[in-house]
């Protein structure tokens, strides 16, 4: 049996009419036209608010325009539950009407919206005779309810809102199956794919599976802990038989729970790819570097033996140039471990004075807060450190059995931008000073306080030589207000 929906629609006494996507009316049955006190000819190839002004910010306009929109948007069935919208009767005033309204998507082949159709009921009279019974409320409640769902409509939208235009890929997944419920913009493009909602995770994206993530998410649903990946290595296949795109990400499983059971699982994370690999070029260089640097000091320390070779009485020149060569090569490795970044300074002292005193290093004392020096104080310290200790080895301290050395680091003044550093020798022969200066005094004295902005002193006392250093570290002050 063939049914001409069309006929039975026009024949209902339920008021119905069409409209497009545009709010633009294309059909409505007899009972619409006697509910509104309209001809088809006035209305027809009109838009709603042509046909039926309303003014534009008032709660009647607001109310229609906004479900109107929601059914385009959402594609789902919208209703109002009670809307005050007066219209004209045929001698021109204004009718106060209310009215109960459901507007319905009518979908094209595609799936889009392509036309609504509103059925809309008169309830003027019941609301008027339901307005005479304050003590029941009904549309009192019926109002209120009604505006905390819109309310609670306009707060899912900002939410969906923002979830979809986050920076980080965010995804939802439910069931034991990992089904996607939600995905973000970002999500999509990181994976290379559309269309994943309700979709099985390892059927959407099957290469991930032998990367052992599938059963990571199941270890979280079944532990109800969250799991977190830091620069893990993961390949997307973006298209069969195509080269997998490597992606190194930073990421969080998060176990979302309901009547104390897991019920899904949040994914949100950042791609870290570039910042990875730039890291990974910065070791290529850094490793570069240092391939040359020791080339270059193995160079300079055969230049060394080869011109000293022949020069008489040079032994203890070659020695010393060789000794502050395994210095500068020790401050080059402590550099090295820190990526040529920040060091420490108390690592800074061990390296410049054990290789130097050797079986003595345990009668020198260190002691300081945390600080960390610069690349280039690091090896101007180192250097003038090492010329202290092999002085001390040979005149000082450290030449006889009882002699030691006391080093401390130190705030010179609150909110200063100097940091001291005293070098004590105690129980060495008693200090003479020779009246000249060699090069390891000149070193500390003008090399290491004319290039960093820092100061030298030394004082050769007579219990023993005391060397203070004021080092300019304005990056350091901040470390030693908590240990202040």
């Amino acid at each position: 049996m063939n049914l001409d929906f069309e006929s039975l629609f026009s024949l209902s006494p339920n008021p119905y009419v069409v409209m497009d996507r545009n709010e633009t009316i294309v059909w409505m049955n007899d009972a619409y036209l006697r509910a509104t006190m309209r001809t088809r000819e006035s209305i027809i190839g009109r838009r709603m608010f042509d046909a039926f002004p309303s003014d534009p910010g008032s709660d009647s306009f607001e109310l229609l325009s906004a479900s109107l929109k929601r059914v385009v948007e959402t594609a789902e069935i919208d209703e109002i539950a009670l809307i005050r919208y007066d219209i004209a009767s045929p001698d021109g005033s204004m009718e106060q009407r209310y009215w109960s309204a459901t507007h319905t998507p009518l979908l094209d082949s595609a799936g889009e919206v392509d036309a609504i159709l509103q059925h809309t009921v008169d309830v003027t009279e019941l609301h008027r005779l339901r307005s005479l019974r304050d003590e029941s409320g009904l549309f009192r409640r019926a109002d209120a309810v009604q505006h905390r769902n819109l309310d609670l409509q306009a707060q899912r939208a900002r939410l969906t809102r923002m979830f979809e235009q986050a920076p980080g890929f965010m995804a939802v997944l439910v069931g034991p199956d990992h089904e996607f419920a939600m995905v973000n913009e970002a999500y999509t493009q990181l994976v290379g794919r559309e269309q994943l909602i309700g979709r099985k995770l390892a059927e959407a994206l099957p290469e991930i599976v032998s990367q052992g993530f599938i059963e990571i998410l199941d270890e979280v649903r079944r532990s109800g802990q969250p799991y977190n990946g830091r620069s893990q290595e993961v390949y997307f296949e973006i298209e069969p038989g195509a080269p997998r795109d490597r992606r190194f990400l930073d990421f969080i499983y998060q176990p979302i729970f309901e009547n104390g059971a897991v019920s899904a699982i949040f994914v949100q994370g950042q791609d870290m790819t570039e910042v990875v690999e730039a890291a990974r070029h910065q070791d290529l260089l850094i490793n570069e570097l240092n391939h040359r640097v020791k080339n270059t000091l193995a160079i300079v320390q055969s230049l060394a033996s080869q011109s000293f070779r022949n020069v008489e009485m040079a032994g203890s020149a070659r020695q010393s140039f060789e000794e502050r060569l395994r210095a500068l090569a020790g401050a080059h490795n402590l550099l090295t471990d820190a990526s040529w970044r920040m060091t420490s300074l108390a690592e800074v002292v061990r390296e410049a004075t054990a290789p130097a005193a050797g079986a003595d290093a345990c009668r020198i004392e260190a002691s300081g807060p945390d600080i960390s020096l610069s690349p280039r104080l690091t090896v101007a310290l180192t250097m003038a450190l090492h010329e202290l200790t092999t002085n001390a080895m040979k005149y000082g301290a450290l030449s006889n059995e009882t002699g030691c050395i006391r080093i401390a680091w130190f705030r010179e003044a609150e909110d200063s931008d100097y940091l001291a550093l005293d070098w004590q020798e105690l129980g060495g022969p008693p200090v003479k000073p020779s009246g000249r200066k060699g090069f390891g005094s000149r070193l500390i004295e003008r090399g290491l306080a004319a290039e960093y902005g820092s100061k030298a002193e030394l004082d050769f006392r007579e219990e023993g030589l005391h060397c203070r250093i004021g080092l300019y570290v304005p990056e350091c002050v901040a470390a030693l207000a908590g240990q202040a």
